[in-house]
C-alpha cells in the first residue's frame, strides 16, 4: 500500500522533523510512505473572505495535482467525523481490501481545505473538535497510520 500525506506548509521546527523522520522509518516496514509538501500561501493581516477564498482555491489547486483518480482521500478537517484508533485500523484495512492502493491524508495551511478538496475526498476525518497547528497534524496522523498497521497486524503498540 502506498500512504501520500499531502500537507500545506512545511516543517520549521526540528523536533516535528524529528518525529516526522522517525515515524516515517517505522511505517516503512508497512508501506510505502509519500511526504509531499506543498507551499503555503502567503495570508494578509486581517484577510477579507474573498482574499481567504482565493489562498485557499490556490492551495487546493496544488493539493489536486497529487491526487489520483483512484487513491481514496481522506481530508483532514474540524468539520470531519471522529473515530476512534481501532475503528480507523479497521477502515484502513477495508480500504486495502477494496482494491486501492493508494490512500492519501490531506493536511490544509492555515485556513483549512477548500470546498473543492472535500468534496473529492472519500472520507473527511478529525482528530478532535480542538484546533491544533497543521504542522502538528502531520506528526499525528502519522502516529495513527503507524498505530494502525500496529493493530492491523496484530502486533503490541496500542493500548
Amino acid at each position: 500500500m502506498k500512504i501520500n500525506i499531502i500537507c500545506v506548509g512545511k516543517l520549521k521546527e526540528n523536533y516535528l522533523k524529528a518525529a516526522v523522520a522517525e515515524y516515517s522509518k517505522r511505517l516503512s516496514r508497512f508501506c510505502t510512505l509519500s511526504i509531499i509538501e506543498l507551499p503555503d500561501e502567503k495570508i494578509p493581516d486581517n484577510p477579507s473572505a474573498s482574499e481567504e477564498q482565493k489562498i485557499l482555491k490556490t492551495e487546493a489547486d496544488k493539493i489536486m495535482k497529487h491526487i489520483g483518480t483512484d487513491d481514496y482521500v481522506y481530508a483532514l478537517c474540524v468539520e470531519g467525523k471522529q473515530m476512534s484508533s481501532e475503528t480507523f485500523a479497521s477502515k484502513l484495512s477495508d480500504i486495502m481490501l477494496s482494491g486501492k492502493s493508494t490512500v492519501d491524508l490531506v493536511i490544509g495551511g492555515s485556513l483549512g481545505l477548500d470546498d473543492f478538496v472535500k468534496k473529492r475526498s472519500d472520507f473527511r476525518l478529525s482528530f478532535s473538535l480542538m484546533t491544533f497547528p497543521h504542522q502538528l497534524m502531520r506528526v499525528v496522523a502519522l502516529e495513527q497510520i503507524y498505530r494502525a498497521f500496529k493493530i492491523n497486524s496484530g502486533e503490541k503498540y496500542h493500548k
